[in-house]
């Protein structure tokens, strides 16, 4: 009971969290997503479909904190109807790599509270943004990683 009450509404996150990004694509989130890439993007490339899908999702993750919550607007958005029905990318390497990228994302925000911010807490670190601080790198490598991966994986 005492780790629940330092932990506080953080513990309500992620189910909150999956839920927020249903509700989003509900009302046409990706959708419109999708609209803005095609019209402002060159959707033929491969590359710059990645790119857009990668880090789309991975700054979606830091604004909504989970990558639960993004998965499926940008799966909408860009994954499903460019990667998958435009670009003949395999669904499943794109689901997979698409949420790995989203995990790149919830270890560079501190919206990701559950993951960052709690800990911090918990441990009483003198930086608030410690963990978010030591785990920037291997974040930012990891989703170059998932960018080749998905680009010389999916279209085999």
């Amino acid at each position: 009971m005492r780790l629940l009450d330092a932990i506080g509404w953080a513990f309500i996150l992620p189910q909150i969290h999956p839920t927020l990004g249903l509700l989003f694509a509900k009302a046409g989130v990706g959708a419109a997503i999708s609209h803005l890439v095609e019209t402002g993007l060159a959707i033929d490339n491969r590359l710059v479909a990645v790119l857009v899908f990668v880090l789309g999702m991975a700054l979606l993750t830091m604004v909504m904190g989970n990558a639960f919550a993004a998965f499926p607007i940008i799966a909408a958005g860009v994954g499903i109807p460019i990667l998958v029905q435009h670009l003949d990318a395999n669904p499943a390497l794109m689901a997979a790599i698409g949420m790995f990228s989203g995990y790149c994302g919830t270890l560079l925000t501190p919206m990701a509270a559950n993951f960052n911010l709690v800990p911090a807490a918990l441990l009483e670190l003198p930086d608030r943004n410690g963990v978010i601080k030591a785990q920037a790198p291997t974040g930012v490598m990891l989703l170059i990683v998932n960018a080749f991966l998905l680009y010389f994986l999916a279209f085999i």
